[in-house]
């Protein structure tokens, strides 16, 4: 059986590329290797823990002899690499814990795939980044895999050290790699720290919609289900030493989403047109804030087949209907310490 090692599979986009992976691979042998921090939950992968072909590590990328252990122990065919802190705001109070996890993360899995591959054939390293590490847009253009990196914040940075170590162990030793670079997710199972589930949680509780700035700050948005399919399309398809744009061809301003959003959850909770809306609130900007991030993902689409499934309306009333729909999910995500965080803070 081929056997994946998935990183950060307890979060967000990583439970949705586990069971996208075992619905498709009876013939694979998924591990999640994930430390569990906030935005790791394992209730996001209650459903398929029976699976005798699923196996769950808890486990911290940045203790290297664990790592080295568990790969020689393991054996691993490949690696699909999503672990990572991803909040902009927490990387600005606290970047160091950005620099270990998601550059000093990355350089330990990556030592131990090229030490224990002995041979290459077969084997792929496949690390999932993000459009921050090409900085900001202006009003037009697109990011392309060649555009050049320009990270404005730590989280960023960090990321795009994490590419370009990824790039260097291939051209150096060979080894053989795969990096994506995507948009804005949402979907089901996302933290409520980001924009989407913030604003769902809010309105539910009539509380308020914090908007950075004018929230004319721009996006791609990427179904998440649509990115797992686009991730197995890269991980089987791609081609080594290659960077793949993953976007959704769907770019919104905040404040245009969040209307959206309100208008969405006015009519699924019975209230009158225009309730939801009047909690948006304008808050101070965050240091260094992007003003526009747009993916070209035409190489995906033309050398994979890679199309988005849905339009961003059909996505966005998927995504609210499940947050509706599984209120004790999002109580204990938000409970403890991060019950009074969340409610202030998002990142998009």
């Amino acid at each position: 059986m081929h056997k994946l090692l998935i990183t950060g599979g307890a979060g967000f986009i990583g439970s949705h590329v586990i069971r996208f992976f075992l619905e498709k691979y009876p013939n694979y042998k998924i591990y999640n290797l994930d430390k569990l921090t906030y935005a790791g939950n394992l209730e996001n992968l209650k459903d398929i823990e029976e699976n005798p072909n699923y196996h769950f590590i808890k486990g911290d990328i940045v203790d290297a002899v664990f790592i080295q252990d568990l790969f020689n122990t393991e054996q691993f065919d490949g690696v699909i690499h999503l672990a990572a802190e991803s909040h902009v705001d927490r990387s600005i109070s606290n970047p160091l814990e950005f620099v270990m996890t998601n550059v000093i993360g990355t350089v330990n899995l990556l030592n131990a795939a090229k030490a224990n591959w002995n041979s290459f054939d077969g084997k792929r390293f496949y690390h999932v980044s993000t459009d921050e590490v090409y900085g900001s847009l202006g009003q037009t253009g697109l990011f392309t895999e060649k555009t050049s990196y320009d990270p404005h914040s730590p989280y960023s940075a960090s990321k795009a050290s994490s590419d370009h170590f990824v790039r260097a162990y291939n051209d150096t030793y060979g080894l053989p790699v795969v990096i994506s670079n995507c948009s804005n997710n949402y979907g089901s199972h996302q933290f409520p720290e980001k924009l989407i589930p913030l604003c769902i949680n809010n309105i539910k509780h009539n509380k308020s919609l914090p908007i950075y700035g004018d929230g004319k700050y721009t996006r791609d948005w990427l179904w998440v289900y649509d990115h797992a399919r686009a991730i197995d399309m890269v991980y089987h398809r791609g081609l080594d030493g290659e960077t793949y744009n993953i976007g959704g061809f769907n770019e919104w301003q905040n404040i245009d989403l969040v209307r959206t959003l309100c208008t969405l959850m006015d009519k699924k909770l019975g209230r009158a047109k225009g309730t939801s809306e009047k909690l948006i609130t304008f808050v101070k900007d965050r240091p260094g804030h992007d003003l526009r991030y747009a993916i070209d993902a035409n190489k995906i689409r033309t050398h994979l087949g890679f199309e988005p499934s849905v339009n961003f309306e059909e996505g966005l009333e998927k995504t609210v209907d499940w947050y509706l729909a599984n209120e004790e999910w999002l109580e204990h995500v938000t409970s403890g310490s991060y019950k009074n965080y969340y409610k202030t803070q998002y990142t998009s």
